[in-house]
């Protein structure tokens, strides 16, 4: 039997479509699924400025894939087309952020498992990985890496300054040194003991050091 052999038998006849009650109750519990991720991403969200729009696009993809892996379920010629018209389309967006790679993949799963039928794992399973982020999301700020950059105006008041703050952090790394005749800046990764940040108040009050600046650190350092 060859390929139009099978558009041209009765297989194509046999083919049933998604009725309006089955598709309104899988899209109603994409939304619901969709806002439960949405909810988790901005209780996770951790970034420079939160975009409300791309929460909204988590739950508008939840429903979208379930539209369309229904269509795809119930008729072998749209699926074909589908194939082929998704296959051109180019999204050119940067993603800012690593964790928004999974939620994105996150919504598309829980779309296609739920258009698939498997309600008990696409709830159980979006449940589990909801809890799984917001446990580390949860925790403790201070234990986040922080960059210290400090000017110093010789020698001296480098090594001081750099023996206070190793006393005051738990963790305390050069990144980048940058020394010009009577000044030196130093680029320092540290790991705080607590929430308290008086320490950078009392560094930059030392002889010999003009400036304190201390930055929460998103890992996209450039040395």
């Amino acid at each position: 039997m060859t390929f139009n052999d099978i558009f041209k038998s009765s297989f194509m006849e046999n083919m049933t479509s998604v009725s309006i009650i089955d598709m309104a109750v899988a899209l109603v519990l994409a939304f619901g699924l969709g806002m439960f991720i949405f909810l988790v991403y901005k209780k996770t969200f951790s970034g420079v400025m939160y975009s409300s729009s791309f929460g909204v696009t988590l739950v508008a993809l939840t429903m979208i894939t379930t539209l369309v892996i229904l269509a795809v379920t119930s008729n072998v010629v749209l699926s074909l087309g589908m194939v082929g018209a998704l296959s051109i389309v180019r999204f050119r967006t940067a993603i800012k952020e690593p964790l928004d790679i999974a939620f994105l993949f996150w919504a598309i799963a829980a779309g296609i498992v739920l258009a698939a039928g498997l309600l008990v794992p696409a709830v159980a399973g979006s449940g589990m990985i909801g809890i799984m982020l917001l446990v580390m999301a949860n925790k403790k700020p201070y234990l986040n890496p922080y960059i210290v950059v400090l000017c110093c105006d010789g020698h001296d008041s480098e090594q001081q300054a750099v023996g206070f703050l190793r006393q005051q952090v738990r963790r305390c790394v050069v990144k980048s040194k940058t020394a010009q005749k009577g000044s030196v800046e130093l680029n320092m990764e540290i790991r705080m003991k607590g929430d308290n940040t008086d320490f950078i108040n009392t560094v930059a009050e030392l002889p010999g050091v003009s400036s304190a600046v201390l930055v929460s650190y998103n890992g996209e350092y450039m040395g």
